[in-house]
């Protein structure tokens, strides 16, 4: 209802009941004229005063309900504001609870990557165990076979000596006895005055000395052989051996001490000239090289050389190699779970052969080479020239594909990322080659004396695209002046 309609309605209520008094006052005159007229008055006046009423309960049940829809109005607009704040609330909660799954996405495919990654490389473990297991186990038995023909052949020679010994008891024996009677005879014929017969060896001589009776021959003293004849035979076996060492697998080991990088059997030489060197101060994720272009084409080969200079009790990830397909196709990494000084050679995960470097632990200068080949699955481990590891059936006839993401310093976890620190390398890189193709013994020896590079090499240094984190270029003349 407007303001106008109130006032109106005020204005009826008040000068009606007025003017309706002012009649009924003169309903009491005397003259009795209008008496009808005042009559029908008096009931038009009480039909007011109940319309009156009914107007004003009507108008309060209006007020009411006024009151009412205006507090409802406020209510509504109130609780408009709080489903407004309820829907951006729900808005961010709805946007954080979306970040926070995305989030969790990522780390549970990270999560099930490394799994796999870490069940696959236990499932190798245990075939290498196993394989490993056998081996030895084949080892003993062939050990044991040989051990106890060879206490046959000992037990065969002591019986073989024992009747020597007595063969030659029997011989002395005999020798003493008939001794014995050539004494007597001689004896009797010296006593008969009787001068023997000359024998062809001597020739009887005339003269006083024929007649004098020939001398008592002494008997001769029979020489006992050693007591340990045998424990006798083995000293002069070990005297009589060459004093050359060997290996339990044949190999003699004259280069069991591999010369130190840079030195020539004449004295000592400087590495100088072998490129700038890439420093890894620390196990910053964040410390990592990209070399591209990757490799073009698929590998049956592969060469890796490098100078190493690591002053931490673990090397790290030297060389990582990553594709769609697979995290690991080509890896040269060490954690710091491992034993010191281990690193695993991974070609296709979950292939990999343990290889021990733990000359490279001491902080100087190292040459480093690593060679494999599909044919017969063949690989190489060479340090300073010295080969300090080999083997083959590894990854016999497979290809490295080619496309895929090469990093320096750090492990990938996914093409071009997901480092972990634990795996990442710390020190110092200089005169890095890859070839697709296995050098020789003689090249090898050529680029740790820092002599000539080989041809062919496909990446080097040079191809270092990204260079991230804390690494630090450097230019050395030579390796030796280097901080």
């Amino acid at each position: 209802m407007g303001c106008s309609g109130r006032k109106a309605l005020s204005f009826l209520l008040i000068f009606v009941p007025m003017y309706l008094h002012g009649a009924s006052l003169q309903e009491v005159h005397p003259t009795g004229q209008r008496k009808p007229f005042f009559e029908r008055l008096r009931r038009l006046e009480e039909q007011f005063r109940r319309f009156q009423e009914v107007t004003l309960t009507h108008l309060q049940s209006i007020a009411n309900n006024y009151n009412v829809s205006y507090n409802i109005d406020a209510r509504f607009q109130s609780l408009a504001e709080e489903n407004q704040a309820i829907a951006l609330a729900v808005n961010r909660s709805r946007a954080a609870f979306q970040g926070d799954v995305a989030h969790l996405k990522t780390w549970m495919r990270k999560t099930r990557r490394r799994s796999r990654k870490v069940d696959l490389r236990l499932q190798a473990l245990d075939l290498a165990l196993t394989e490993r297991s056998r081996q030895q186990a084949r080892a003993g038995k062939e050990q044991k076979e040989t051990v106890s023909g060879l206490a046959l052949d000992t037990r065969a020679l002591q019986d073989a000596l024992t009747r020597l010994i007595q063969q030659v008891h029997g011989q002395d024996t005999r020798l003493a006895a008939l001794e014995g009677q050539i004494q007597m005879t001689t004896s009797g014929t010296a006593a008969l005055g009787l001068t023997p017969a000359p024998t062809p060896t001597q020739p009887a001589r005339p003269g006083p000395s024929s007649q004098q009776p020939p001398r008592n021959r002494p008997t001769p003293q029979h020489r006992n052989p050693p007591r340990d004849f045998p424990t006798h035979l083995q000293e002069m076996h070990k005297l009589s051996a060459p004093s050359s060492h060997w290996a339990p697998d044949g190999a003699a080991t004259a280069l069991r001490d591999p010369p130190q990088p840079g030195r020539s059997s004449q004295g000592p030489a400087e590495i100088c000239n072998v490129g700038q060197v890439m420093v890894f101060p620390n196990a910053s994720t964040e410390n990592v090289i990209f070399l591209s272009p990757g490799f073009l084409s698929a590998l049956r080969a592969l060469t890796f050389c490098s100078w190493v200079q690591a002053p931490s009790d673990h090397l790290g990830t030297l060389l990582s190699y990553a594709t769609e397909e697979n995290d690991n196709k080509l890896v040269l990494h060490g954690r710091d779970s491992l034993v010191p000084g281990s690193v695993h050679f991974v070609i296709g995960d979950p292939a990999f052969r343990e290889l021990p470097l733990q000359p490279l632990l001491d902080g100087r200068w190292h040459h480093l080479c690593v060679i494999w080949t599909s044919v017969q699955g063949r690989y190489w481990l060479y340090v300073d020239r010295g080969l300090v590891a080999t083997g083959s059936h590894f990854r016999e006839g497979y290809e490295i594909p080619p496309g895929g993401s090469l990093v320096l310093g750090q492990e990938q976890d996914s093409v071009g990322g997901g480092f972990d620190g634990a795996e990442a390398f710390v020190g110092s890189l200089s005169g890095l080659a890859i070839w697709d193709r296995a050098l020789a013994p003689g090249e090898v020896a050529n680029l740790a004396t820092g002599k000539e590079l080989p041809t062919g090499a496909i990446l080097t240094l040079a191809n270092a695209v990204s260079v991230g984190g804390f690494v630090q270029r450097t230019h050395c003349t030579c390796l030796e002046h280097c901080p």
